[in-house]
């Protein structure tokens, strides 16, 4: 069975061809050369040490005996040199521990090792959130505790948000922090749905924990953010007494059982103590300072296992043979072709490959996007492109896990029987694609997010900045006259976006408020068709001239017979037909629900609660 994960010629496409490099000084020592060896050391780690993790996460799962967690016995030997090849903090600070390495590169790192094994990178991804909250709150003593040590993997961290009656709904968690005369904090609540929340890849787990000091304001106004490690740390950075931080339980999960995700309870069996992170009350703003990071990173996760997912699928269909081709004719004789030769899987594939290589696109554009942030002298450029940031964020992970999930339905059909049985990784790729959908944020609340905040930040500024980015590709790709009827009908959908967005704006500021957020997810879907029909175009714009170098024209027998032989060739005029594709078969599909939410129906708001039915 191949093992291949994502497709290493498109990752170069996308990473010097057509997002590109952040040429500041920086980054400066990362050339071409460094840069696909970085990509190479990394796609084997994910396929040699992380990959082989996969199956026993699964089967294995986590386990709570005696009070203790464990994960599967192959994950200690991956963690291991994973830590050792200091993977965790590729792009941080090397004051902090890290490499300095542009996320750009940090993406096409990360992709091969979130698709080798998702619940295994879960645990990377929660400690990185937690270790960037330390960094950017922590006073000096807990930076000297905690961050250096967490970010080279050693102690591990997580993130204590939901409680059972407060999951989306923070501001109602019951979690009390009361303050001690030496200003430490007595912790007392318990925590639900905790990735991460206890095992034994490190030494110890540093808990950031939402908790309302005692006395403080109800709802998010009066949460506060705590350092709360499972075992004290002293003075010389060695360990102490336990921290009374219990778990009581792990869930049973669809999927994902390779991460830990725990109940945990806080000073229920002794004194649990906290310091805090920042400033009282003031712990949602924080938290939510490094939530676009955590949100990308379930993008991340969405697309990798996306990307494994069409990986695996195609090279079963290039190798599964059955059936004869559809025009071979009634002769008896006729050999059967590989499943790949079958129009409805063509189309199935086709379907794989134009969303995983969206995705691939506006990933690492993103990526690049705070690599812009983190080093530009140009005032302007920083700002626009922090709230292009902004508006990305819903779409990152909402529009991206949501098709997901798609892409791994796909690659289960692709595979017929044989797809929905455990012997085959794409069943357990969709099981593990679908919390993806969930966690840091429903989809339905980042659709929420993009119509309630992202459409509004300065005064619309910020979205009118995103639209006439695609403008500009639009207006470019015209100009290239392979391509110059695709630019055309994604000029209409950016014209059509842009006018939609002010109506639902205006909209969800009106008496018909209901009505707009009832439409929200519809319109995070469109936003998405449209931002990939922009990232499809932009990468036939690359395309389309290369093609006609390689060929010597673009007449359609001239490129089937170059591409035979020629396997540049073959990918430029692969990006030709996935533009074509997606711009001319899946992105029409948004002008119905563009015409559904500009005619605003009612029901969701009218339908009564009783009518849904009865028990």
């Amino acid at each position: 069975m191949a093992q291949l994960i994502a497709d290493r010629r498109d990752v170069d496409f996308v990473l010097h061809e057509q997002i590109g490099m952040v040429e500041y000084e920086l980054f400066e020592e990362f050339n071409k050369k460094t840069i696909n060896l970085i990509v190479s050391e990394a796609r084997n780690l994910a396929i040699k040490e992380i990959l082989p993790t996969f199956k026993d996460g699964d089967e294995i799962g986590c386990k709570l005996e005696n009070g203790k967690v464990t994960v599967p016995e192959s994950f200690q030997r991956a963690w291991k040199i994973y830590r050792e090849g200091e993977w965790l903090a590729m792009c941080d600070d090397p004051e902090v521990g890290g490499q300095g390495m542009p996320r750009l590169i940090g993406c096409a790192a990360l992709e091969y090792m979130v698709g080798a094994n998702s619940a295994f990178m879960l645990y990377y991804g929660m400690i990185h959130g937690a270790a960037k909250l330390v960094e950017a709150f922590g006073d000096e003593e807990q930076k000297k505790l905690y961050l250096k040590k967490m970010f080279a993997g050693k102690w591990a961290g997580t993130m204590l948000l939901t409680e059972s009656e407060a999951g989306s709904d923070v501001g109602a968690l019951t979690t009390m922090a009361i303050k001690k005369e030496d200003g430490t904090y007595s912790i007392q609540g318990s925590k639900i749905f905790i990735s991460g929340g206890d095992h034994d890849l490190c030494d110890n787990i540093i808990h950031p924990v939402l908790a309302r000091i005692e006395g403080a304001p109800e709802g998010t106004r009066g949460i506060s953010l705590f350092l709360v490690p499972k075992y004290h740390v002293n003075e010389d950075g060695s360990l102490g007494d336990f921290n009374n931080i219990v778990c009581t339980g792990l869930e049973h999960k669809m999927g994902i059982h390779g991460n830990s995700t725990a109940s945990l309870s806080l000073g229920e069996k002794g004194e649990c103590i906290g310091t805090l992170l920042g400033e009282e009350n003031k712990g949602m703003p924080e938290m939510f300072k490094m939530m676009n990071e955590a949100r990308a990173f379930v993008g991340l996760q969405g697309f990798s296992v996306a990307s494994a997912s069409y990986m695996y699928a195609l090279d079963y269909a290039r190798n599964r043979i059955q059936g004869r081709h559809l025009l071979a004719g009634k002769d008896p004789a006729t050999k059967s072709v590989p499943i790949i030769q079958h129009p409805d899987v063509k189309r199935q594939l086709l379907n794989m490959k134009v969303y995983t290589e969206g995705m691939r696109s506006l990933i690492y554009y993103y990526g690049k996007c705070t690599d812009i942030v983190h080093t530009t002298d140009d005032e302007q450029l920083k700002a626009d492109t922090s709230a292009l940031i902004e508006v990305l964020t819903p779409i990152v992970k909402g529009y991206i896990t949501d098709r997901a999930l798609e892409v791994c339905s796909h690659g289960i059909q692709v595979y017929g029987g044989y797809g929905y049985v455990s012997e085959f990784p794409v069943e357990q790729l969709m099981r593990d694609s679908r919390i993806f959908m969930i966690y840091e944020g429903t989809n339905g609340i980042q659709a929420m997010d993009l119509i309630g905040r992202k459409l509004s930040i300065n005064k619309g500024e910020s979205f009118k900045y995103f639209i006439d980015l695609m403008k500009k590709t639009v207006e470019e790709a015209k100009g290239i006259e392979a391509i110059k009827g695709l630019a055309q009908k994604v000029d209409h959908a950016v014209s059509r976006l842009e006018t939609l967005a002010r109506e639902i704006g205006q909209r969800a500021r009106s008496e018909k408020t209901f009505n707009a957020y009832g439409f929200a997810h519809p319109f995070l879907e469109v936003t998405g068709d449209v931002t990939f029909a922009w990232m499809h175009l932009w990468r036939a714009i690359v395309a389309a001239p290369k093609l006609a170098k390689k060929v010597g024209s673009m007449d359609k027998e001239a490129i089937a017979a170059k591409a035979v032989k020629n396997k540049d060739a073959a990918f430029y005029a692969g990006q030709i037909e996935s533009a074509k594709f997606f711009i001319n078969t899946l992105l029409p599909a948004a002008y119905g629900k563009m015409d559904a939410i500009i005619e605003g129906d009612s029901s969701v708001e009218d339908i009564l609660d009783v009518s849904f039915g009865s028990k």
